[in-house]
């Protein structure tokens, strides 16, 4: 005689502990609402997340990830149309709180570290002069610059970097290449450059601005950028941006003009714009605290290049004759003269010795 449960075990054993699939779907949802807030509302909480094991244990971030994480990759625009938009008037106070406070810090700065020469407190001291055809003058509060329409670039790009300006709080990760609304004719668009093969290459480099978000947003503007191949943006390009912001700091401020060499009959690209592809780009180094004055050009072609940046070292007279800018036009004739025709030898001693 056996003994008869009371209960069936068969039904025991489907009521007991077992994730449906109602359940599973739940646990899901609430693992990945974890994931989003804990990743701060990233769009890829997985992606983070993986990356984050991978590193926890030892392997390191996926090559996905590091690419996407580079300044210097290639950006494509974000989901909205590529329009010109003026947002100043709503941010007029925080402007004018910057330029206050970056005036203050400029003046305190030549008074306590340099001594002016008379002729650079003239108007527009900085700016070079066109000996052909002038291109559309565009301030803006960070630099100013000359926009030539023909070409979809702009044929020099001025500014004074102070060295407080090369430090800061200002981050590039969230900013997005738009059309300069200040150019009358428009700019090239960002999707001009997609798919080119060519970078968005900056001219005033946003490393120059970190100490204001706003200054650092305008160098995203069009008239700022200009096609670069990746290896050459990436590589001596940036070599040159980072010394010239280690010379600011050293010096405690430098005169900064740069661009590239415009001329009938370059490559382009871009399908809304044809936008000139330059051979080669210039960058030309002022620096005075009274009385010490010192000047130095660069001339780099738009490639890659392993050489010392010693070797792009030309003189400023060579950079005049291929541009047709007249650089630093209100510097004393004679002063000026003697500065613009110094051979390599000498402005690399005097620049790279220090």
């Amino acid at each position: 005689m056996f003994f008869k449960p009371r209960f069936s075990t068969k039904n025991y054993s489907r009521r007991g502990f077992r994730l449906r699939g109602n359940t599973l779907v739940l646990l899901f949802a609430f693992f990945m609402v974890g994931l989003f807030l804990h990743y701060g509302g990233k769009t890829k909480p997985v992606v983070a997340f993986w990356n984050d094991v991978r590193q926890i244990i030892g392997l390191g971030r996926s090559r996905a990830d590091r690419e996407e994480s580079n300044p210097y990759k290639v950006p494509e625009p974000n989901s909205g149309p590529d329009v010109a938009t003026d947002n100043r008037s709503s941010s007029e106070s925080e402007a004018s709180d910057e330029a206050s406070d970056r005036s203050s810090k400029a003046n305190d700065g030549q008074s306590s570290k340099t001594v002016r020469f008379d002729f650079e407190k003239q108007v527009d001291f900085l700016l070079p002069v066109s000996r052909s055809s002038a291109g559309e003058l565009i301030r803006h509060e960070g630099y100013t610059l000359s926009y030539r329409d023909e070409f979809k670039d702009a044929q020099w790009v001025a500014y004074p970097l102070l060295d407080y300006e090369t430090t800061g709080d200002a981050d590039r990760k969230n900013e997005q290449f738009k059309p300069d609304p200040a150019v009358s004719e428009g700019t090239a668009l960002p999707a001009d450059y997609t798919r080119s093969g060519y970078d968005r290459g900056h001219l005033a480099p946003a490393g120059d601005f970190k100490y204001s978000q706003r200054m650092m947003r305008e160098t995203f503007l069009m008239s700022n950028i200009t096609p670069q191949t990746p290896d050459f943006n990436r590589g001596i390009w940036k070599e040159l941006e980072e010394l010239i912001r280690t010379w600011a700091v050293r010096d405690n401020g430098l005169y900064v003009i740069t661009g590239p060499v415009l001329k009938a009959g370059l490559p382009t690209i871009g399908k809304a714009n044809e936008v000139s592809v330059p051979q080669k780009f210039y960058k030309v180094i002022l620096y005075c605290n009274k009385p010490a004055i010192r000047m130095i050009g660069f001339l780099l072609d738009n490639e890659a290049s392993t050489s010392s940046l010693k070797q792009f070292v030309v003189p400023v007279d060579q950079i005049e004759q291929l541009t047709g800018l007249d650089f630093f036009p209100k510097l004393p004739d004679d002063l000026e003269r003697k500065l613009e025709s110094k051979g390599r030898s000498e402005m690399v001693d005097e620049w790279f010795s220090n």
